[in-house]
């Protein structure tokens, strides 16, 4: 019995890391302080999803402007409509918004997204949630 539930859970392992690979690569470019707004910096990263990537549900706890460069992906926060986007084409999410879909919209090519934040200074930039 033990035998077993250690080959399960090996198999569980090599199933998972697969699946843990598709989360976005996110590139920081620059963060600067916003002095004209006390405790505030602003932020830009580049994100970029494998074919049939995603991120798990999460929240930003801030401004969150994103830029399409290449691919499309699929944008959706909590009561709002799915989206789909391609280069050019921006989406927005405040700070209130949970972030319930963000993934590649292609299972054969990858995507590149900008990303602005606006958020309190030295926070995370992206946090789980339900």
């Amino acid at each position: 019995m033990l035998r077993k539930k250690i080959v399960l859970g090996v198999l569980l392992s090599l199933i998972a890391s697969p699946l843990m690979a598709q989360e976005a690569k996110v590139t920081s470019l620059m963060s600067k302080e916003l002095k004209e707004f006390f405790g505030k910096e602003g932020m830009m990263i580049i994100a970029e999803y494998e074919p049939g990537g995603s991120t798990p549900v999460h929240r930003h706890n801030a401004h969150t402007f994103v830029y399409v460069l290449e691919g499309s992906i699929v944008m959706q926060v909590k009561g709002g409509e799915e989206v789909t986007l391609t280069p050019g084409q921006t989406f927005y999410e405040g700070p209130d918004e949970v972030h319930v879909v963000s993934r590649n919209a292609s299972s054969t090519q990858p995507a590149k997204f900008l990303v602005f934040l606006v958020k309190d200074k030295g926070a995370p930039v992206l946090v789980p949630a339900q």
